[in-house]
């Protein structure tokens, strides 16, 4: 499996735990030329970008580390594209949550980061 193929499937796994938490999935990789989102859902009255990264192990670190700056810059700039497209109001509760996959483990951390 190449790395594309191994994020598209955890993505989905993300997704998965995430619907069953009660989560609504709006948008899976939702893409412009500026960048990505995995995942777009609401829970609640928040709208929530999601970025999801995975790791085998965390002999290579812990996935959620990877979530760095540059990336943090990249979704924010991502979801305000998104916010506009789909006309959300200026003042539309959002936030970043960020989950983390190491072999069987989902770790769900809300509001990972702010804009």
């Amino acid at each position: 499996m190449n790395k594309r193929e191994t994020g598209k499937k955890f993505e989905e796994t993300a997704a998965g735990y995430l619907e069953s938490k009660g989560v609504m999935i709006l948008e899976k990789n939702y893409r412009i030329p500026a960048g990505e989102i995995d995942l777009i859902g609401m829970d609640g009255e928040y709208l929530v970008f999601f970025e999801v990264k995975y790791r085998s192990s965390l002999k290579m670190g812990d996935p959620l580390s990877a979530v760095d700056f540059r990336k943090r810059q990249k979704i924010m700039n991502v979801s305000k594209h998104y916010l506009y497209e789909h006309h959300y109001r200026e003042n539309a509760p959002v936030r970043f949550d960020c989950i983390g996959i190491t072999g069987e483990k989902i770790n769900w951390v809300r509001n990972s980061f702010t804009a």
